[in-house]
C-alpha cells in the first residue's frame, strides 16, 4: 500500500493553488472533502441536477470566460444555481399548497405548475449571472464580480437589469441557501486527489495529467446528460430505467467523488495507458471506491468522448 500523508488539521486555513499544498494539509483537506461529500449524499434532494443541463453549464462557462474568472468559477456558480432552484422551486410549491389548501385537484396542481414556469421565466439568466457573481466573491483566485460588471455584461448581450434588481437577486439566492454557499466544487475534488496520487507516486505524471483533466471534467460537466444517462443504463442493465431506478441514481449523478476519480482515470487513459490500472489501484487506495465502480465510469465517459455508442 502507498504510504499516506499524515493527518493534520487545517481549520481555518486558504486553500492554495495546485501543487502548492503540503501532504499534512493534502491529508485533512482531502478527508474533509470526503466526509462533505458523505454527508451531502446521505440529504440529498431527487431533484438535485435537473439545472446542470448542458446549456446552463455551457453559459456559465462563457459567462466566466468573458468576465476572465478561473474556471473553478464556472462550476461552483453551477452548484449554487441548482441548488437555489430546487430550494426554490420546492419553497414556491409548498406556499402555493399552503394558499390551495390540502388535496389539490389535478387541475389546482397543473395551475401551480404554470405559476411556476412564469415566476421562473425571464428570470434564470439573471438567476445564473448571479450565481456566478457569488461564486467569485468566494473564489480565492479570481477577481469579484460586483453589479456594475454584471449589468455592463447584460447590456453587452442586448439585455438590461438594474443594479438593485441584481442586487435583489444575489440576496434572494443567499436567503433561500440560507448563507450555506460550501458547495462541492468539482475542480477542487479532482485537484486535491491529483496532489495526494502525486505525493503517493512521486513518478506519475501529474501535471500532465492536471492538464488534461480540466478538459476531461468540463467535457462530462457539458455532456453531463447523457454521460450520466449511459452509466444508468449500464449499472441496472436496462435501457429504460424506472423513476424509482433513477431517483436512486441521484446520489451517483452527485457524488463528487466518484466523478473526481473517474475524471482523473479517464485523463491516464488518455494520456498513457501502461500508466492506467495504477490510477485506478492509487484512487481506489485513497478514497475507497472500487476499481469496478472507476473502471465503469471511466469506460462510459470515454465511450462518448470517441463518440461510440455507450451501453
Amino acid at each position: 500500500m502507498a504510504k499516506r500523508p499524515r493527518a493534520f488539521s487545517s481549520s481555518g486555513q486558504e486553500s492554495p493553488r495546485f501543487g502548492e499544498a503540503s501532504p499534512e494539509v493534502l491529508s485533512d483537506f482531502l478527508s474533509d472533502l470526503n466526509n462533505s461529500n458523505k454527508s451531502r449524499l446521505q440529504n440529498i434532494s431527487s431533484l438535485c441536477g435537473n439545472f446542470k443541463q448542458g446549456k446552463v453549464v455551457e453559459h456559465a462557462f462563457l459567462i466566466c470566460e468573458e468576465l476572465g474568472l478561473d474556471a473553478s468559477v464556472g462550476y461552483h456558480a453551477v452548484e449554487i444555481l441548482d441548488r437555489f432552484m430546487v430550494q426554490h422551486i420546492e419553497n414556491f410549491i409548498i406556499s402555493q399548497r399552503s394558499e390551495a389548501g390540502e388535496g389539490p385537484s389535478c387541475r389546482a396542481k397543473k395551475h401551480n405548475e404554470d405559476l411556476i414556469y412564469q415566476s421562473l421565466r425571464g428570470k434564470f439568466q439573471i438567476f445564473l449571472l448571479s450565481s456566478v457573481q457569488i461564486a467569485s466573491k468566494l473564489a480565492l483566485h479570481s477577481s469579484a464580480v460586483h453589479n456594475d460588471s454584471a449589468s455592463r455584461y447584460l447590456q453587452s448581450l442586448g439585455s438590461s437589469c438594474p443594479e438593485e434588481k441584481l442586487l435583489e437577486t444575489e440576496l434572494l439566492i443567499l436567503k433561500t441557501l440560507d448563507f450555506q454557499l460550501n458547495m462541492p466544487n468539482p475542480l477542487l475534488y479532482v485537484e486535491t486527489l491529483l496532489e495526494v496520487l502525486a505525493h503517493n507516486v512521486p513518478t506519475m505524471p501529474v501535471a500532465q495529467l492536471h492538464h488534461l483533466c480540466r478538459y476531461v471534467l468540463q467535457f462530462i460537466y457539458l455532456k453531463r446528460g447523457p454521460v450520466y444517462q449511459s452509466l444508468l443504463v449500464a449499472a441496472t442493465g436496462c435501457l429504460n430505467p424506472s423513476p424509482e431506478q433513477r431517483e436512486k441514481f441521484v446520489s451517483v449523478t452527485e457524488d463528487c467523488m466518484l466523478l473526481g476519480v473517474g475524471v482523473i482515470t479517464v485523463s491516464a487513459y488518455i494520456y498513457q495507458t501502461s500508466v492506467w490500472e495504477k490510477v485506478v489501484e492509487e484512487l481506489t487506495l485513497i478514497t475507497g471506491i472500487s476499481a469496478r465502480s472507476i473502471i465503469d465510469f471511466a469506460h462510459v465517459t470515454l465511450m462518448h468522448i470517441t463518440k461510440n455508442r455507450a451501453p
